[in-house]
């Protein structure tokens, strides 16, 4: 501690020698990357434990699972293609507001005879850049 003491004043600092001052400048260093090491230990410390507290929160929030009756597990089938015949009309005029709203024209004007999902060969970049520019013009 006696070599921090003469950081404080600039006119004990010049009288120190050349070995003293190297000690001084290495001891002050380690002091610093001491000091942040083990801030960050600290802070990675308190991360992995808020971590683990939220999970567990979340695992106790979550609703048990209970078996569906079999009632219920007779007729799946049926509620699917009326869920699916549902989705498809609203599909069919969501694709057609959005050829009206991109035409600038009315909907009446415009008739949607098929949809058929075509094959997408753009590789990953290509497609995390069409989303970036999409997303920038909102």
């Amino acid at each position: 501690m006696q070599i921090l003491e003469n950081f404080k004043h600039a006119d004990t600092f010049v009288q120190m020698t050349i070995g003293e001052r190297v000690a001084a400048t290495l001891y002050v260093i380690i002091l610093g990357m001491g000091i942040t090491f083990t801030a960050l230990v600290l802070i990675w410390g308190m991360t992995a434990l808020l971590s683990r507290i939220v999970q567990n929160i979340e695992k106790k929030s979550q609703p048990a699972v209970m078996p569906a009756p079999k009632a219920a597990q007779a007729a799946p089938a049926a509620a699917a293609v009326e869920v699916e015949a549902a989705d498809q009309s609203e599909l069919i005029a969501v694709i057609s507001a959005a050829i009206a709203a991109s035409m600038h024209t009315s909907m009446h004007n415009i008739v949607v005879t098929s949809i058929r999902r075509t094959g997408d060969s753009t590789p990953v970049w290509g497609q995390m850049g069409r989303s970036d520019v999409m997303n920038s013009r909102l």
